[in-house]
């Protein structure tokens, strides 16, 4: 999965970068996946960009689910919530998150990336939440603008 959803990821996404870096999952959660979600889309995404992927944060602060949260709490929730690791950034890191909300957990994350040097960081993430009930998915077949499927030309 991590394969065809980096490979939309690039084809859309942002095309230069110094690095890959990624959101990083609390320990519990990881511990109850076996593995991290977004550090496997960072993988994937910077072997097809020829980038190196290097952990420039790591989570301090287990939030808990967000789902049910407003963007005012996840966005205190979130506050502190990542240290960078104490390796030194480069320039410019391409920032990978599975899923945007409200963008508190990924705001959160690339404050520790700025912390850690960078001087600019950009999102790149594998699915966009919809936090509004009356938002409603796609009813047409084939793609949606914000929508790509595989074979097709992003929009």
């Amino acid at each position: 999965m991590a394969a065809a959803l980096a490979d939309a990821m690039v084809a859309i996404g942002p095309s230069s970068a110094d690095a890959v870096t990624w959101v990083p999952l609390a320990r519990r959660r990881l511990a109850e996946r076996g593995y991290d979600q977004a550090r496997a889309l960072a993988v994937a995404v910077g072997a097809r960009l020829d980038l190196p992927v290097v952990r420039l944060a790591r989570r301090v602060i287990a939030t808990g689910p967000q789902a049910r949260r407003t963007g005012e709490e996840r966005r205190a929730a979130m506050k502190g919530a990542f240290r960078p690791t104490g390796l030194r950034a480069p320039t410019s890191v391409l920032l990978i998150d599975d899923v945007l909300t409200t963008g508190a957990t990924a705001a959160a994350c690339a404050e520790a990336v700025v912390g850690a040097g960078a001087r600019q960081v950009t999102l790149l993430a594998a699915a966009r939440a919809f936090a509004h009930p009356e938002v409603r998915g796609y009813t047409r077949l084939g793609s949606q603008p914000g929508l790509w499927l595989p074979g097709d030309l992003p929009r």
